[in-house]
């Protein structure tokens, strides 16, 4: 495992974190992790050396660990900002522990976009080694 490299690109999480506290809109974040999602997935391709799924899954738990710390920390600036977010916690169990209910829902999050990276880390890798053959 390249820890290096995973550690590097869980930046681009702490980030975003910062940056969906007040900077980037709900409705576009997806946009933002889709070229990050992108990106990365190319650099692991690139520069992991083999386990491709794995390094990505990896880069998603470690970006929700930033995600979730920085939420967590900022959550009035943050739910300020996305009023959808503090209204669907409202109907969640915990919602006396918004806080709470971030930490433990992180892990869920950090597992499918972890999915997610992981996928595209692998799919890069076959399109690079394909084009390195061909």
């Amino acid at each position: 495992m390249n820890w290096k490299l995973i550690f590097q690109l869980s930046v681009f999480g702490l980030i975003m974190a910062f940056g969906t506290i007040s900077l980037i809109p709900q409705n576009f974040e997806f946009l933002f992790w889709l070229v990050i999602f992108a990106f990365c997935g190319t650099v692991i391709a690139k520069a992991a050396g083999g386990r491709y799924f794995l390094h990505g899954f990896i880069v998603s738990l470690v970006n929700s660990v930033w995600i979730t710390s920085i939420h967590v920390i900022f959550y009035s600036t943050y739910t300020a900002h996305h009023p959808d977010i503090a209204k669907m916690t409202e109907s969640l169990p915990l919602s006396n522990h918004p806080r709470l209910l971030m930490v433990l829902m992180a892990p869920i999050y950090g597992v499918l976009f972890g999915l997610i990276l992981g996928l595209f880390s692998f799919i890069s890798a076959k399109i690079f080694k394909s084009k390195i053959a061909g």
